[in-house]
């Protein structure tokens, strides 16, 4: 935890107790309450503890002592002494979401991950301000994976990176979690089903990643061979045969792009790939009712709409093509392959500064995947299919 930064967001607003005492008392309290008030501006809450300690003996019901004793001892690394008044404050006002939070990690530190798991789930969605939200998710996150139950924790991910999308413990954190938990379904697959069609399947996924396209296609084959019905087989085959440079790699993927279709024909991804298929053979005319059928499909299919782009390009039917690269664009603003087209295209329309721009864009998403594939190519891995592709359409 961040210390002070987050201390004051935890501490209680001090007041003076509501429940009637005798004189004497109360200002004994009012005179604790006095001396705490003046440690914590002066920094120092070790002095404090002794106060609020002296607080809670003469009035156990004042919430504010307990929570306030709670959270010092907290963050003064005492926390099997914290939970007992983090708890009367919780008795005494549940609703207080950044105490039962400061609960749960209190219970965490002391080897209670049940009651820890209890609070911090159910203090976790009604935590408001961002810091206390992030440091419970974490710890939330950091229990789940110490008890292996890594399905609880992505939720909790997907809630920190929708308050804070850019931060990068937040990113790695999730990439942590979603690899461990590929490994566990890696591992599960492979004893439910060892010689299924899906083990096969997901063998070639990773051979693929690792850019062993060969052995990725024979064991989609053995897939096929096992389930020739699974769904997504025969588009994934066609996926690797497309941009696979053996003899007659191309004309066997488009047989398997029209198995998968005959099986599926609402698939608009196989319409599309078809679509770019036939350009490529240049049957502009069966490309353009490819992709137009795609659109129909999913109406706001940038990658679609881009290849239906080019082929009205290649038709010479520019005015088809315009509207089709500005939607694209706004559909998908770091397709570059989308902005190179849309400049050239406005060049060609005498359209001087509209083409700048869009130039400008693709050598600003160009480069940044060239260093994205600097990356993968130090980790040793394929770039994404969909970035290999783009690069052969510019």
């Amino acid at each position: 935890m961040h210390g002070i930064v987050l201390l004051g967001a935890l501490l209680i607003t001090l007041s003076i107790p509501l429940y009637p005492q005798s004189p004497e008392k109360q200002q004994e309290i009012e005179s604790h309450l006095k001396q705490a008030q003046n440690d914590l501006r002066d920094n120092r809450p070790d002095l404090a503890i002794p106060e609020f300690k002296a607080i809670v003996a003469l009035d156990p019901k004042n919430a504010d002592a307990q929570g306030n004793l709670g959270v010092l001892l907290f963050f003064q690394g005492q926390y099997a002494d914290s939970i007992p008044p983090l708890r009367a404050t919780l008795e005494l006002q549940p609703s207080l979401w950044k105490i039962q939070a400061l609960l749960g990690m209190a219970e965490k530190r002391t080897g209670d991950l049940g009651s820890a798991a209890t609070d911090m789930t159910k203090a976790f969605p009604n935590l408001k301000e961002q810091k206390i939200q992030m440091e419970t998710g974490m710890e939330l996150i950091d229990l789940y994976s110490a008890t292996g139950d890594l399905a609880k924790a992505v939720p909790v991910i997907t809630a920190l990176r929708d308050t804070d999308p850019t931060n990068v413990e937040i990113i790695y954190t999730a990439y942590r979690i979603y690899s461990d938990l590929l490994d566990e379904t890696r591992l599960s697959l492979t004893v439910a089903g060892p010689n299924s069609a899906r083990v096969h399947q997901m063998m070639a996924h990773e051979l693929a990643r690792q850019g062993h396209t060969d052995e990725a296609i024979a064991n989609y084959r053995e897939a096929l061979k096992i389930d020739p019905q699974a769904s997504g087989l025969h588009f994934e085959l066609a996926e690797m045969l497309k941009s696979s440079p053996g003899p007659g790699a191309r004309e066997e993927a488009e047989k398997e792009y029209q198995a998968a279709l005959a099986l599926n024909p609402s698939d608009e991804k196989t319409e599309s790939a078809l679509g770019e298929l036939a350009a490529l053979r240049g049957d502009q005319k069966e490309a353009a009712e490819r992709y137009e059928s795609a659109l129909k499909l999913q109406p706001n299919d940038p990658d679609a709409m881009l290849g239906l782009a080019k082929t009205f390009t290649t038709m010479n039917q520019p005015g088809k093509a315009l509207p089709l690269l500005e939607q694209a664009v706004k559909l998908d603003p770091t397709n570059a392959v989308a902005h190179f087209r849309l400049s050239s295209l406005y060049r060609k329309m005498g359209r001087a500064d509209d083409a700048n721009h869009e130039l400008a864009e693709y050598q600003k998403f160009k480069a940044m995947k060239e260093k994205l594939r600097d990356t993968y190519r130090q980790m040793r891995l394929e770039p994404d299919k969909k970035e290999q592709e783009d690069d052969a359409r510019n």
